[in-house]
């Protein structure tokens, strides 16, 4: 699963946007989470002894799943309240996948952590050890969080939806209405083997226009007529004709107006403004207050489920009172430790 999840990561996003086959895939997640937290948990409480390395095997996935229970109504509802369309499956899936990068690092440091248990086996240079190693860890599984939810972004899950159906119904209204303008200025091509005719103007001077007959026809009887391009000479692009009386017509040969894309394409989309496509949706924004939240939450958590690693100097207990909290611990453990 992890290999999966590092090698196709772009692959797990596109099924999480798809909505495929989700619970099979945060199944195989949880598995193996679990399985990793509880590997690395045993480390931990094998500080202790073998009843605390079983009792950490099994409190360990536990943190996780149950601060994941806590937050997520959290991140479904800020998702909800800002206009986004992720459901429950794709909500509880993006976080664990997450969970499981961070239980997969988690266990990846084990054999280090096993390692300074053996060679230096001090209780609070342990304890801060194993701190540094669940935080980096879960650094690096909240940065895949964040990256699943780009994609998600990118894919307009995260934006509300009656934006989206608003500029889609602008653009096909201008594809609409621009279509027969351009169809209108660009003529047929003569067929092979058709006697090209070369182009004739016919047109008003300052007093009239010039008749078959030598008379003169007044400027204001005078009517455009249409005209038939001579057919290009090999290599040299075509280029569009315009008729008498449309509105390229003011445009000199070569130039076209804004927005025109060439012969027999549409009319270009209006230019998007600078930082328009780049605009970040509330609920992108209030991911990262979440993450803070799902930190506070965890540490606090582990805090109440304590002890992990057991101190050497204390009986076994499945529980601590709870006392004080995890930031003074962690405080007093460095002024103890320097």
């Amino acid at each position: 699963m992890i290999e999966r999840i590092l090698r196709d990561r772009q692959g797990i996003w596109q099924q999480i946007v798809a909505d495929d086959d989700l619970n099979a895939l945060t199944g195989r997640m949880l598995a193996s989470s679990a399985v990793a937290l509880a590997c690395y948990g045993a480390v931990l409480g094998a500080f202790h002894g073998v009843l605390m390395a079983l009792t950490s095997a099994v409190k360990l996935p536990l943190l996780f799943l149950i601060t994941l229970a806590i937050c997520l109504p959290t991140l479904y509802l800020f998702n909800l309240v800002f206009g986004a369309r992720l459901s429950v499956r794709q909500s509880v899936a993006l976080v664990m996948v997450a969970i499981t990068v961070t239980s997969m690092l988690a266990v990846a440091f084990a054999p280090i952590s096993l390692f300074f248990l053996i060679t230096a086996p001090d209780y609070g240079f342990f304890k801060l050890l194993n701190v540094a190693i669940l935080t980096l860890s879960a650094l690096v599984g909240l940065r895949f969080l964040t990256g699943g939810m780009q994609v998600l972004n990118a894919h307009g899950l995260l934006a509300p939806p009656t934006a989206a159906a608003a500029a889609a119904g602008a653009g096909a209204t201008q594809a609409a209405v621009a279509a027969p303008a351009v169809q209108a200025a660009v003529p047929a091509q003569p067929t092979s083997g058709e006697p090209v005719a070369e182009p004739v103007a016919v047109g008003a001077g300052a007093n009239g226009a010039a008749g078959a007959n030598g008379t003169t026809t007044p400027a204001a009887e005078a009517q455009p007529v249409s005209v038939v391009p001579a057919q290009p000479a090999a290599g040299v692009p075509a280029q569009p004709v315009v008729l008498a009386g449309h509105p390229m017509a003011a445009f000199p040969p070569g130039m076209v107006p804004p927005g025109y894309a060439g012969a027999g394409r549409p009319w270009a989309t209006p230019p998007v403004r600078r930082g328009e496509s780049e605009q970040r949706p509330a609920s992108m924004t209030l991911l990262y207050v979440w993450i803070l939240l799902f930190g506070f939450v965890g540490t606090q958590l582990a805090w109440t489920l304590r002890p992990f690693v057991g101190s050497p100097g204390e009986d076994f207990a499945l529980f601590r009172s709870i006392e004080g909290n995890f930031y003074a611990e962690i405080l007093r453990t460095l002024g103890n430790l320097f």
